[in-house]
């Protein structure tokens, strides 16, 4: 099957020597057996001629947020939208952020201020793409988080922080988290290294830092996304 990234964002241009592009730690996560991949770099105005140009879309996190004004958001929403029922989304971050406005939700400046480190998810609602966890945890670098679902979709997973920290669309096929389940640990501490004493406090960086050296469920998040898309790969899409 043939899934397109739309890629909304990019590593401190520092970082992407070593830790690569987000669309490079996607496929990483997701593995090579059975996907065909095609990075759309949106932010340059590179949007898929029509949705059925892939089975699956995926868009990544950015540090753009949802309202701002720039033209190329406003496109991806729109491509979002006409997308729907037409073909697969997956959104991670900024994408399940703008999944849900796109689609009626509602997206806020978080209550609690900047999100930085591991974070952990309690499971409200299982689906059949997911197993048995009862939490999950993975980096979860924010300031924005959905603060209200749109119609047709179910919260599985959230925490105090993020209430809303995962979604399952019942009207189209669609899923997305606030997580960053791409996110190796040492790309997370190399974010949080690159941005303390900015945008992070001191002390915050730190704890945040501490907690990466816990055990987390990235790889689990992976197999989530990997079951989600399995139905498309059975059916034999491209």
């Amino acid at each position: 099957m043939k899934i397109g990234i739309l890629e909304t964002g990019a590593p401190p241009r520092e970082l992407q020597a070593i830790f690569g592009r987000y669309s490079g730690m996607f496929q990483t996560l997701l593995g090579s057996a059975g996907y065909t991949f095609e990075t759309f770099n949106v932010r340059a105005g590179a949007i898929p001629e029509q949705p059925e140009s892939c089975d699956a879309y995926l868009i990544t996190g950015s540090a753009a947020g949802v309202h701002d004004g720039d033209p190329w958001i406003g496109q991806t929403r729109d491509f979002l939208r006409q997308a729907k029922g037409r073909a697969a989304l997956v959104g991670v971050c900024f994408g399940h952020q703008l999944m849900a406005d796109a689609f009626g939700g509602r997206v806020e400046r978080a209550p609690g201020g900047w999100g930085i480190g591991l974070h952990r998810y309690r499971v409200f609602k299982r689906r059949p793409w997911m197993d048995e966890a009862a939490e999950i945890a993975a980096p979860a670098p924010h300031q924005d988080q959905v603060t209200l679902a749109p119609p047709g979709a179910t919260v599985v997973a959230g925490s105090d922080f993020t209430p809303i920290g995962m979604l399952a669309y019942d009207d189209q096929s669609a899923i997305s988290t606030q997580l960053h389940p791409e996110f190796e640990p040492a790309f997370a501490g190399a974010l949080i290294e690159a941005r303390r004493g900015s945008l992070y406090p001191q002390t915050q960086a730190q704890q945040a830092l501490a907690s990466l050296s816990g055990p987390d469920d990235r790889r689990r998040i992976g197999r989530w996304i990997a079951a989600f898309l399995r139905p498309l790969h059975d059916r034999g899409h491209r």
